[in-house]
């Protein structure tokens, strides 16, 4: 059964991606990024469904970057990436795309994934994405089959493609309150995910904050425990960095 859920989960990916982009003009002619449907049933994937104003001059700013990231170890994700200023600087010599964008959803990146991460040809995906999903109070259930979808479409245009998949971090803000039992739930499928598809290295990025006491370590998160610090990025890239230099991107 198993086998079959995931012939099923590929198919409905490359049929999303076919539905997105069918009425979107040619690569050569698009002036911009295809815009978000205005209708919840045009959206790929399940779950919640976010998008500010920002969002839109996010991608676009990504649409004018097209040609200069070709080739690039694309990170993508929420605020947590969106957030990493100085992702180029920390990955000195290496080119680097920072494709976060700050309250997005898995199913927004789903939504995008085509035109922000793999229209770059990246050398490697770098994908962060779930604590929105969690404080919307969508099951991780949701949120796994979202971000499966976007390896296959991964799998069926770039195989070769190495992608390190990181696990949410711990949280503490009132106004963003999360069900820990999801966030479990959550971090284990990506664990699966990891165990089950080639080339998918799971990044511990919650092992790598939390406290024994389960509860986030204050010196890597912002006074909000919501947030990385700039010690939290420094440590995120403590433990990305050995799994990318073993997979040969750096």
């Amino acid at each position: 059964m198993k086998h079959a859920a995931r012939i099923a989960t590929f198919a409905s990916a490359l049929a999303l991606f076919a539905g997105t982009h069918a009425m979107s003009d040619s690569p050569a002619t698009q002036s911009g990024p295809t815009p978000y449907p205005t209708s919840n049933d045009a959206w790929p994937g399940t779950g919640v469904i976010r998008t500010f104003g920002w969002m839109k001059d996010n991608r676009n700013f990504f649409w004018t970057e097209r040609t200069k990231k070709q080739g690039a170890v694309v990170f993508a994700g929420d605020s947590l990436t969106a957030n990493w200023k100085s992702l180029g600087a920390d990955f000195s010599g290496t080119l680097v795309a920072n494709r976060g964008i700050g309250g997005d959803v898995s199913r927004g990146l789903l939504f995008r994934f085509q035109e922000d991460v793999l229209d770059l040809h990246p050398k490697a995906i770098v994908i962060l994405i779930g604590i929105n999903d969690l404080t919307a109070r969508q099951p991780a259930s949701a949120t796994v089959e979202n971000i499966r979808s976007m390896l296959s479409l991964k799998q069926a245009q770039q195989p070769h493609v190495p992608v390190f998949l990181c696990t949410v971090p711990p949280s503490a803000n009132p106004k963003a309150p999360v069900d820990e039992r999801q966030r479990r739930q959550l971090n284990q499928g990506l664990r699966q995910i990891a165990k089950d598809t080639k080339l998918v290295t799971l990044v511990d990025l919650y092992a790598a904050t939390v406290t024994t006491s389960g509860t986030p370590e204050l010196r890597y998160f912002n006074d909000d425990q919501l947030h990385l610090s700039a010690d939290g990025r420094a440590r995120w890239k403590e433990v990305l960095q050995p799994a990318m230099q073993r997979a040969g991107v750096l």
